[in-house]
């Protein structure tokens, strides 16, 4: 005997199936229990008897074509009616539950139906891949659209054609097409360093920091990197990285007590000069080197000189003699050797590059006058009395971020209403390195720092950093109130500095374990 058949649609039909599966017509006789449910629900209001067959006094009830289930007590019609309302609501809620939602479905999509097609073909090792063009200050060039998944058309949908531009979406749509993420750094032309000294990142910019201005004013308004360390222990060890890509000698680990020439300084492998000492042979270069060969601009602002009474332009002790202001806990003037970089390098102090570019906090005003003044580089070094070390410049003066947060207030407002910061300019402000001993002692490391050849064995690699340290990032090209969980140290600094100003990368800025800041960081366009 054949299979039977859908009186409808003629589908074949299973076994006692009622429902037929293609057309959804019924195909066979309701269940009793239904039947029964839905026969009680139209009775009259007077109560059911059950009877049972056989009991004395019964009178035998009508035939009911219909079969009854044996014993079936059916519950009251208000009961009834609320159980099949039940089973009924239950049956949407899973349908909803497992079905897709109706703005997800590909039929309420409002937006054209985009068809990502992939290349018809890889080009070959002949086939030269032409270069992206460079955007001119002040410019961002538009990221490539996003690309999303297409989903599978449902019959009557037609094939999607070629993509749309990001224009006709626009006009299409009402709203702009998603971006993706850029892979290139902005065209920033002024970049700001301001240094502070030996404090851990709690202190600097966790919940707790005492400096109010800083970490809650300015984190507001920039990017912080939670991850960012120092690479070293001694604050003129990290300022020398920063600035040369270098490791530390024994020396510059100490901030350089007595000032002296590196020797026998041996050139080595990674771009590092091996020796004994502080002082940088001149043919070792600096990012200020690098900028000034590409006729680009470099200051340092270092608060303490250049003032009446202070001490002159690029001050250093002559070669051999101690430096009084590195021993720990030296009082006296509030200017630091230790605390200005640049006059560890030959190649500025011989030139003459460090007498007409190292000077005092107060030229920084005049530079930001006009953005032709402002420097490619600015580098502001805050004296001892301001740049958050734990230690007081002076018997009985506030010292730690408390005076620190103070001068930020100061300096930082007059950078972000200059005209180089707000047409393509990025502030950083971060800490030479955490503290090395103490309750807040840090020594830990990242983007797998080397072993530097110049220390102890023991001293030296990963595990033997200078801390995290953290560090803000403010420019118009970024968004406000965003945290980077990236690893990042000086090093990565310095080489970020280099790709903006296309320079080549110094000593372990080369690295290739060491990366510059994310593209991603940096928004498509500028905002204010």
């Amino acid at each position: 005997m054949g299979a039977e058949l859908c009186s409808e649609c003629g589908s074949a039909l299973a076994a006692h199936q009622r429902y037929c599966l293609i057309c959804g017509a019924r195909a066979g006789q309701r269940s009793p229990q239904l039947l029964a449910l839905l026969d009680h629900l139209g009775e009259d209001s007077e109560p059911e008897v059950l009877v049972t067959a056989g009991a004395p006094g019964a009178s035998a009830p009508a035939a009911d074509p219909r079969p009854r289930a044996s014993g079936l007590r059916l519950p009251s019609r208000p009961v009834s009616a609320l159980l099949i309302a039940g089973f009924l609501g239950f049956g949407v809620a899973l349908g909803g539950a497992a079905g897709s939602r109706v703005p997800d479905t590909l039929a309420a999509s409002v937006a054209p139906l985009k068809l990502v097609l992939g290349a018809q073909s890889s080009p070959s090792a002949d086939t030269p891949t032409p270069a992206a063009s460079e955007p001119e200050a002040g410019e961002s060039e538009p990221p490539p659209a996003e690309e999303q998944p297409t989903p599978a058309p449902a019959a009557s949908t037609p094939v999607a054609t070629a993509p749309t531009s990001p224009a006709k979406a626009k006009a299409e749509t009402g709203a702009p097409p998603a971006s993706a993420p850029s892979t290139k750094l902005p065209a920033i032309k002024h970049v700001f360093v301001i240094m502070l000294s030996e404090q851990p990142y709690a202190a600097v910019f966790g919940p707790e920091a005492k400096a109010s201005y800083l970490a809650h004013t300015l984190e507001r308004r920039g990017t912080l990197l939670v991850r960012y360390d120092a690479v070293a222990h001694g604050g003129l060890a990290d300022e020398l990285a920063l600035l040369s890509g270098q490791g530390p000698t024994g020396e510059t680990s100490a901030n350089c007590p007595a000032y002296g020439d590196i020797a026998p300084a041996t050139p080595a492998a990674d771009g590092q000069i091996l020796g004994n000492g502080c002082v940088y042979p001149s043919a070792t270069k600096t990012l200020a080197d690098q900028l000034s060969a590409g006729h680009r601009s470099w200051r340092a602002y270092v608060q303490g000189l250049g003032e009446a009474g202070q001490a002159a332009a690029c001050a250093h002790p002559q070669a051999g003699q101690a430096d009084p202001s590195a021993a720990p806990g030296a009082g006296g003037s509030p200017y630091a050797t230790f605390r200005n970089p640049f006059v560890y390098f030959h190649s500025l102090t011989d030139s003459g590059a460090c007498a007409s570019d190292d000077l005092g906090l107060g030229a920084l005003h005049g530079d930001l006058a006009s953005a032709k003044r402002t420097p490619s580089l600015s580098y502001i070094v805050p004296d001892r009395c301001h740049d958050g070390n734990p230690t007081p410049c002076s018997p009985g003066a506030p010292a730690g971020m408390a005076p620190a947060d103070a001068f930020l207030a100061q300096v930082v407002p007059q950078i972000l209403a200059a005209k180089a910061y707000k047409q393509n300019g990025l502030l950083v402000i971060t800490v030479d390195q955490a503290p090395a001993s103490g309750e807040f002692a840090d020594s830990s490391s990242c983007c797998s720092q080397p072993s530097y050849p110049n220390l102890p064995a023991g001293e030296a690699g990963v595990g033997h950093g200078g801390g995290t340290v953290g560090a803000l990032l403010l420019s118009p090209f970024l968004k406000g109130a965003v945290t980077s969980q990236e690893p990042y140290n000086h090093f990565s600094l310095l080489r970020t500095i280099e790709d903006l100003f296309k320079l080549k990368h110094l000593g372990y800025a080369a690295l290739p374990a060491v990366k510059p800041l994310e593209a991603a960081l940096f928004s498509a366009t500028k905002h204010g």
